[in-house]
């Protein structure tokens, strides 16, 4: 005879009434393990609410974050990478291309437009690291090239958003040139003294960091950013030794003089303003207009 019967205790749900969690509910900090609701960690602009590790965002978050009520005019919204080079690795090139692109919703890995940010103007460059690891291209370069040439033809200040594993190799040669056709772009902006804010962002690399990435008349990068021209391990045994602690990280990089500072995304909008503020060109009026009547 059993003298001992188990006995199921609080709300049992039927098996086939038991349903799933959905998807995109919560997120949880790949850093610290803290769990939070989606809502509030958009809330937090996609940071840590306890230990601030910025997550990787992309080109319409940071539009969303940067320009007033999130209105901006894109330009060159439709400008797509041919093949020159006829490259194919386990697929053609174009394919590649064109599955990125309806994968990721995105023509190429930058993105540029203007418009307001607390009142002043400003053109944005921003890249997307989903679209084939933020890699350089012709277009990328064509894209930023031309965004420079908004900025001076009205003179409107430049921002640069970098997220990228360097050139892409896919387009070999044609992709390195990009590197020089910004920097001279760049050079042209300098010479009409219109700003140029580089921003730096989880993780800028390669050829990036070694043309526009590095050329701002401000230098500045989110918290935590891997910043850096070959990737740690490369280093590690070019060198043959172990690397410092937080190696390439945007706190590593500032100690070592080439950042001005590094920003928080929940403070960037406003650093940005005052920044914009200060370098404002000041009107001065013409000996003639200043001369009583």
């Amino acid at each position: 005879m059993t003298w001992f019967k188990r006995v199921e205790k609080g709300i049992v749900t039927p098996t086939d009434q038991k349903k799933e969690t959905p998807d995109g509910l919560w997120y949880k900090c790949p850093e610290c393990k803290t769990v939070a609701t989606m809502a509030e960690h958009k809330r937090l602009l996609y940071t840590c609410a306890k230990c601030n590790h910025h997550d990787r965002i992309e080109s319409a978050e940071y539009f969303d974050i940067l320009f007033d009520e999130g209105n901006f005019t894109e330009l060159d919204a439709n400008i797509t990478s041919g093949d020159p080079l006829q490259f194919v690795d386990t697929k053609p090139y174009p394919q590649r291309v064109a599955a990125t692109q309806k994968q990721s919703g995105l023509k190429d890995a930058v993105r540029t437009g203007h418009g307001l940010i607390n009142g002043l103007p400003l053109v944005v460059a921003c890249m997307d690291f989903k679209f084939i690891g933020g890699s350089m291209g012709s277009v990328v370069g064509e894209k930023i090239a031309r965004a420079i040439d908004f900025a001076r033809q009205n003179r409107i200040p430049f921002l640069m958003i970098s997220k990228s594993g360097g050139a892409r190799m896919m387009e070999a040669g044609y992709s390195l040139m990009q590197m020089a056709k910004t920097s001279a772009k760049l050079a042209l902006l300098s010479e009409a003294g219109l700003p140029f804010i580089s921003m730096l962002t989880d993780p800028t690399t390669g050829g990036v960091t070694a043309s526009f990435a590095m050329l701002g008349d401000f230098n500045i990068a989110e918290p935590g950013a891997l910043i850096g021209f070959a990737g740690p391990r490369v280093i590690k045994e070019t060198i043959g030794k172990d690397l410092p602690k937080d190696f390439q990280s945007s706190e590593f990089v500032l100690e070592h003089g080439f950042l001005d500072f590094i920003v928080d995304r929940k403070d960037l909008k406003q650093q940005l303003t005052d920044l914009l503020t200060m370098l404002r060109p000041v009107e001065v009026a013409s000996p003639v207009a200043a001369r009583p009547a």
